[in-house]
C-alpha cells in the first residue's frame, strides 16, 4: 500500500484528533491499546458571526495542537515514538499568501455564508454530474462552495491568496516546510475526482483554480522536521509522520466499524452515519456522500449538522440543565406525545436533502408545551433525520449489519441511545471507546507500520455489552413522526 513504512518492533504511536470543538492527543502501544494516563486535550469554540460564519483562528489552533504534542512527548518519557497518526475535521479550508501567512481564518463545515454563492456555482457545474465525480455536493459545508463565495465576494482576499489548503496541511507546512493533502482529506473537499484519485479538472476550471493553487495529493509519510520543531521535539525526529486522515473515517476505525457488515453512527458536535470497507466505490445516490480513508477504502454515508451542538443550544435557549441530568424526566415522556415537529437545521441541512439555506423550525407549540417536551422533540428530530440516512444506505448496500454507536454526545445519554434505536428500528451496539477518532488514527498508523490488517486491528475492540433493542411500538410512532417531519420539510424547504 502506498505510504507503508517498515514494521517497527518497539515504541509507541502518538495519535492526534483535531475536532471542531476540541483536540486530543494520546499514546498507544503497538497493539493499539491506549497507554493509561496519556490522554490530553484542549477545548475551544467556533468563532461565529451574524451572517453565518463559523471559523477558527489558524495560529491559535496550531499552537494548541503543538502544545498537545509537547505534553504527549513529555508523557512518553524515554519510550520511543515510532509514528504519528492524525485525524482532523473534514471540509476545512484556509488561504495562504506568497509568504505562507494565512489570508483567511479556518473556514469550517458549519460556516453557511457560502450559501449565497451556490446558485451561481450550480449554473457552472451540473450538480448531479459533480456529485457522481466528487462524491460531494455544491453546498456551503464544502470547500468548493466556500472558494466560490470568496472569489465572488472577497476579491481582495482571493487575489492575495496563492494557495488553498485544509488545516491539517497547514500544520504539516509549519512542521516540515511542505505538505501534501492525503487522499482522505482531499475526498471531503468537493474538488476531488474518485475515478482519477486527483483534483477534478472541471471543478477547478469553474473556480478559476490551477492544481498548483492546491497541495499535491499523496499518502506518503512526511520527513525532515524544520529545525525549530526538531529542537522542540527531538524524540520525534526519526518518527514516521503520516498525513492526516478525515476524522469521520478514523471514527469508524476506532469504533470497530470496518467492513460492509458494520455501520457506524456517531453523535458528537454534529452527527454522521458511515459505512467503510475495502473495495470498489459505488456511485453515491442523492442524499449520501462518498469520501475515502485511502485509495483502497471508500466511506459512504450521510452527515447531519446537528448533534450535541443542537441539543446544547436547546438547553441554553430554553434554560434547561445539561441533558445528562434530565435522563429520568425525558425517559418518562412517551414518543411524540408532545405533538411537536422540529426541523433541526440550526446550521443548515446536510443529509439527506442538502438544503444549505434551511434553518431550524419548530411547529406545534401550544400553551401547555414545556421546555422538557421541546428538548425531547429535539432528540427525536435528530433521530428521525438519522433514520432517513439509514434508509438510503440500506438501499445502496442492503444487508444485515451491526450498527455501532459512538461519540460523547451519544454515549453519555442513555435516553438518546434508546430514541435512536427506536427510530431506526434496529439494535444499536455501543462502542466502548470514547475517543473513537483518536484510536482510529493510531490504528491506521499501525497498519501503515505493518502491524496487521486494519480490519483485524479495528475489530480487536468489542462492543460494550448487549445492543440496545428497539421497542416496536415506539418505532411505529417514530415512523409517523418522520412522515410529519417530511411533510413540514416539503412545505418550508422544498417550496422555497
Amino acid at each position: 500500500m502506498s505510504g507503508e513504512a517498515q514494521p517497527e518492533r518497539s515504541g509507541l504511536v502518538l495519535a492526534l484528533d483535531v475536532g471542531t470543538s476540541s483536540a486530543r492527543a494520546a499514546l498507544f502501544d503497538l497493539l493499539g491499546t491506549r497507554v493509561p494516563g496519556t490522554l490530553v486535550r484542549i477545548s475551544y469554540r467556533l468563532r461565529t458571526t451574524e451572517d453565518g460564519g463559523a471559523e477558527l483562528d489558524p495560529e491559535e489552533l496550531a499552537q494548541g495542537v503543538e502544545a498537545l504534542i509537547d505534553q504527549a512527548v513529555a508523557l512518553a518519557g524515554a519510550r520511543p515514538v515510532a509514528a504519528i497518526g492524525m485525524a482532523t475535521f473534514w471540509h476545512s479550508v484556509l488561504g495562504l499568501d506568497t509568504r505562507g501567512r494565512p489570508t483567511t481564518a479556518v473556514l469550517t463545515w458549519a460556516d453557511t455564508r457560502a450559501s449565497r454563492a451556490v446558485p451561481a456555482l450550480r449554473e457552472q457545474l451540473d450538480p448531479a454530474s459533480h456529485h457522481r465525480r466528487t462524491g460531494a455536493y455544491l453546498h456551503p459545508s464544502y470547500p468548493v462552495a466556500r472558494l466560490a463565495w470568496l472569489r465572488a465576494e472577497h476579491c481582495e482576499i482571493w487575489e492575495r491568496t496563492t494557495r488553498w489548503l485544509s488545516f491539517a496541511e497547514y500544520l504539516f507546512l509549519r512542521w516540515f516546510g511542505q505538505a501534501t493533502c492525503s487522499v482522505s482529506m482531499a475526498s471531503g473537499t468537493g474538488l476531488f475526482n474518485h475515478l482519477t484519485l486527483d483534483w477534478d479538472p472541471r471543478t477547478l476550471e469553474a473556480l478559476d483554480l490551477k492544481p498548483n493553487h492546491l497541495s499535491p495529493i499523496g499518502d506518503e509519510p512526511a520527513s525532515g522536521l524544520r529545525p525549530d520543531y526538531a529542537r522542540r521535539w527531538p524524540a520525534l525526529r526519526e518518527a514516521t509522520w503520516f498525513p492526516a486522515w478525515g476524522d469521520g473515517a478514523c471514527s469508524n476505525v476506532g469504533s470497530g466499524a470496518v467492513g460492509l457488515d458494520r455501520l457506524a453512527l456517531m453523535v458528537g458536535t454534529s452527527g454522521a452515519m458511515r459505512l467503510l470497507w475495502e473495495g470498489a466505490a459505488p456511485e453515491p445516490p442523492f442524499g449520501l456522500w462518498l469520501y475515502r480513508l485511502d485509495q483502497h477504502r471508500p466511506v459512504l454515508g450521510g452527515a447531519l449538522s446537528e448533534g450535541g451542538n443542537f441539543i446544547d443550544w436547546v438547553c441554553r435557549a430554553f434554560r434547561l440543565p445539561p441533558l445528562e441530568s434530565l435522563q429520568d424526566e425525558l425517559a418518562a415522556l412517551p414518543p411524540g406525545a408532545h405533538g411537536l415537529t422540529w426541523l433541526p437545521f440550526i446550521a443548515g441541512e446536510r443529509s439527506p436533502g442538502w438544503a444549505g439555506h434551511a434553518r431550524a423550525t419548530l411547529s406545534g407549540l401550544h400553551l401547555d408545551t414545556t421546555a422538557l417536551e421541546v428538548l425531547r422533540a429535539a432528540l427525536e428530530a435528530v433521530a428521525c433525520r438519522f433514520a432517513l440516512v439509514y434508509r438510503l444506505i440500506q438501499e445502496v448496500a442492503p444487508g444485515q449489519r451491526l450498527l455501532i454507536g459512538s461519540g460523547n454526545a451519544l454515549l453519555k445519554n442513555p435516553v438518546w441511545i434508546q430514541i435512536l434505536a427506536d427510530a431506526l428500528g434496529q439494535p444499536l451496539a455501543l462502542s466502548p471507546e470514547p475517543e473513537a477518532s483518536l484510536r482510529g488514527a493510531a490504528l491506521v498508523a499501525l497498519e501503515r507500520l505493518g502491524r496487521g490488517s486494519l480490519e483485524a486491528l479495528a475489530r480487536s475492540i468489542t462492543v460494550d455489552g448487549e445492543p440496545v433493542t428497539p421497542n416496536p411500538g415506539n418505532t411505529r410512532a417514530y415512523q409517523a413522526m418522520i412522515a410529519s417531519q417530511q411533510a413540514l420539510y416539503r412545505r418550508l424547504i422544498e417550496e422555497q
